[in-house]
């Protein structure tokens, strides 16, 4: 069982493992961070904390049930009710729907906790996998657009509060 937890401090030696251990896994089908990335990882991680106790981003983990980060699930870019959706799940969970699950789970937020109303979202075109999750969760085409300079496609949804 997999639990979505909102990013805190003390997750950051286990979010800097994630990265390191599935940063070639992401590779093949995101742009990599780049070493810059993890060199300031600490005071990266501060900033993201300082930007979602301002209310700019709302920043989750998934752990699994043996307390491992197996993805992260944010929404970034906080502004008029709407929000960029990004989500990475690690090569050891990829392909047994804990993406589906997790993106469903945070869109929920997002229109609860969050009172946003509309969700956006970005991924690569050789990227079939994150398109499915996008689809299974409501997510409709919008444009096509380049992602690091690679082809990519924009995604949309409208997100209704539930009580």
């Amino acid at each position: 069982m997999m639990r979505l937890e909102r990013l805190r401090a003390d997750h950051a030696d286990a979010l800097l493992v994630f990265e390191r251990e599935n940063r070639g896994y992401f590779a093949r089908s995101v742009p990599d961070r780049g070493d810059t990335y993890f060199v300031e990882f600490a005071s990266r991680h501060s900033a993201l904390l300082a930007e979602q106790d301002a209310g700019l981003c709302h920043f989750h983990v998934l752990m699994d049930d043996r307390g491992n980060l197996a993805g992260r699930v944010n929404l970034v870019d906080v502004e008029e009710g709407a929000a960029e959706l990004g989500y990475r799940i690690g090569e050891s969970a990829a392909g047994r729907g804990v993406a589906t699950a997790a993106v469903e789970e945070v869109c929920r937020l997002a229109a609860t906790a969050y009172r946003l109303s509309a969700l956006t979202a970005v991924t690569t075109l050789d990227n079939p996998a994150s398109m499915a999750v996008l689809a299974r969760n409501g997510f409709d085409f919008v444009e096509n657009v380049g992602i690091g300079g690679r082809p990519g496609a924009r995604y949309r949804r409208r997100l209704a509060a539930t009580r």
